[in-house]
């Protein structure tokens, strides 16, 4: 081969592909936005009343406290908002509605 051919092939080519590149005012609701700036606050991790209290057992005749874990509407609350460990959600869904079934919690409520 000869030297032009070197060359030609030696050659650098040019990226063909564009970079998305950041706009110069960035809707607020884009990929692009600014996050503000401020002390980030730290979440507390809910700790489970029933652990504790140091309750093993759910007891299904206490219905004023199974009225603590439902809404007024008769929803069982959700370990999210309770902060109950598994256990005691799963303990607490039972005791619920074994309550309902004996017609000492309503269903649900009536609104009118």
């Amino acid at each position: 081969m000869t030297e032009e051919t070197q060359k030609v092939e030696q050659a650098p080519v040019a990226d063909t592909v564009a970079k998305p590149s950041r706009p110069a005012s960035a809707a607020p609701g884009s990929k692009f936005a600014r996050k503000p700036f401020g002390k980030k606050r730290e979440i507390r991790r809910k700790v489970c009343r029933l652990c504790a209290d140091k309750i093993e057992l759910i007891d299904y005749k206490n219905t004023q406290y199974l009225r603590n874990f439902t809404m007024d509407s008769g929803k069982i609350l959700s370990r999210r908002i309770t902060g109950t460990c598994a256990k005691h959600q799963r303990q607490i869904c039972t005791a619920v509605k074994r309550n309902r079934n004996l017609a000492l919690l309503p269903y649900t409520t009536r609104l009118k």
